[in-house]
């Protein structure tokens, strides 16, 4: 799928179900960013390991975790009901794979849980440092991820200026 095709069939939707406060140009970036770091938006399950959806979820790890987060659990909560799905972390888990939506919006519930300020667009250092402190990778692959980051700007400015 391009970033476009993301955009407009996961991100949008998601933002769609959350508070406005959290659609963000920041977030969108971030969101297209992890997603090509994680999945580049092929993989739905992870391959060789447990992890579901385009940002590749753990059940005991991300979907727990915004569930259970002060600053998320109620939102995530609102998301499962609009998208049909009980908000447990067995039911959230089971379709994440299934839901480019669901999966797009418990990416930015995660980002949402950490304290700090979503890094400026185009601070790679800075978003490559909340997503190490939010996703926890097992293997984190420093060496892919300006690139991917830079592609994800590039798609966020681009739809800017096509907005502007």
């Amino acid at each position: 799928m391009t970033l476009d095709q993301i955009m407009e069939s996961a991100v949008r939707p998601a933002m769609a179900l959350l508070p406005a406060r959290m659609d963000t140009r920041q977030a969108h970036c971030l969101l297209l960013a992890i997603g090509l770091q994680e999945s580049r938006f092929v993989h739905r399950r992870q391959i060789g390991g447990p992890a579901r959806g385009f940002w590749q979820f753990e059940q005991g790890g991300g979907v727990r975790g915004v569930l259970t987060h002060p600053a998320c659990r109620e939102a995530a909560a609102q998301v499962c009901k609009a998208r049909g799905v009980v908000a447990t972390a067995p039911s959230v888990y089971a379709r994440l794979d299934q839901d480019d939506v669901l999966a797009a919006a418990f990416a930015r519930l995660l980002l949402w849980s950490d304290p700090a300020s979503l890094p400026r667009i185009g601070d790679g250092e800075q978003a490559w440092a909340l997503y190490l402190r939010t996703w926890r990778p097992g293997k984190p692959k420093r060496e892919s991820w300006d690139d991917l980051y830079q592609r994800a700007v590039a798609a966020v400015s681009a739809q800017a200026q096509a907005i502007a």
